[in-house]
């Protein structure tokens, strides 16, 4: 199987590296371009023994699978640049945050399998929360293949399309809701008179160790809260501050709102890209 990346951002590494760790790929048969940053790509050939190239069609013309992984704004420019050497026969994986696969069918101009897919950055280490989604003319092999490629990088698992929004509310965007926790207990901690060192060493296990129950145990997290939670003891003092002060509700709103954003950009790139088609075709 060869495997095409267009572009060669942090997530194109995650995945190469993940993809050569599991052995599902071998190195040779693995190829990327991007749009202009040649030492970017010298680095990526280098680092991992792919093949790397400025000619998008010697990138595009003999892969099985084509990962679409430039940036969002760049996508029509991209697009463009391979769309004459693609062909029905290949699969397309897209990465792109908010660009549906419609909309990539019709930069295209073909009825091409697409697979949408919507990965977290916790792919660097191999611990990614994925979740993919077939278009109009993918098959439920395409979803298979797709599934076996990210799980070299972490969980994977199958969405509808419209649900992506949620996905990216929820895991797309979820690592910094952790830092942002992280933050928080740390701050805290220095309060209390921790220093900097043991805070960050105490924070980090107590997350790795909440996590990996999640992970390891049949235990909901509610049940998992309240064994830890004594009647009348400090856990029970803390946790009815964060009831008093709202925070279940406001990780709520959180997510919508940034499941509210997701659709927003999804409309407001597709809108634009769009437009900019029309106004060629006007010209």
């Amino acid at each position: 199987m060869k495997i095409a990346f267009i572009g060669a951002g942090s997530m194109t590494e995650a995945i190469i590296g993940g993809l050569l760790k599991k052995g599902i790929c071998e190195n040779g048969n693995i190829i990327v371009t991007n749009k202009q940053d040649l030492t970017r790509l010298q680095n990526l050939a280098i680092k991992y023994g792919v093949k790397a190239t400025e000619d998008k069609q010697e990138a595009v013309t003999d892969a099985n699978v084509i990962f679409l992984a430039m940036k969002p704004k760049d996508a029509k420019e991209g697009i463009q640049a391979i769309k004459n050497y693609v062909t029905k026969k290949q699969l397309v994986i897209s990465i792109l945050a908010g660009i549906s696969s419609e909309v990539i069918e019709d930069l295209f101009k073909q009825k091409l399998r697409v697979i949408r897919s919507m990965p977290n950055t916790s792919a660097a280490i191999g611990l990614s929360a994925t979740a993919i989604a077939k278009g109009t003319y993918a098959q439920e092999e395409d979803l298979q293949l797709a599934q076996s490629l990210f799980s070299a990088i972490g969980l994977c698992t199958i969405v509808e399309e419209e649900q992506l929004h949620a996905v990216t509310g929820v895991s797309g965007s979820g690592p910094a809701y952790i830092y942002f926790i992280a933050e928080a207990m740390e701050k805290a901690a220095l309060a209390q008179g921790l220093d900097t060192t043991v805070a960050k060493k105490l924070v980090n296990q107590t997350l790795i160790g909440a996590a990996q129950m999640l992970q390891e145990t049949d235990k909901s997290p509610d049940v998992l809260r309240k064994e830890v939670t004594s009647p009348g003891g400090t856990t029970q003092r803390g946790i009815s501050v964060l009831h008093d002060l709202k925070v279940s509700e406001a990780f709520v709103s959180c997510i919508d709102g940034a499941t509210k954003r997701s659709r927003e950009m999804g409309k407001e790139i597709a809108d634009k890209l769009k437009e900019k088609t029309s106004t060629r075709t006007d010209v």
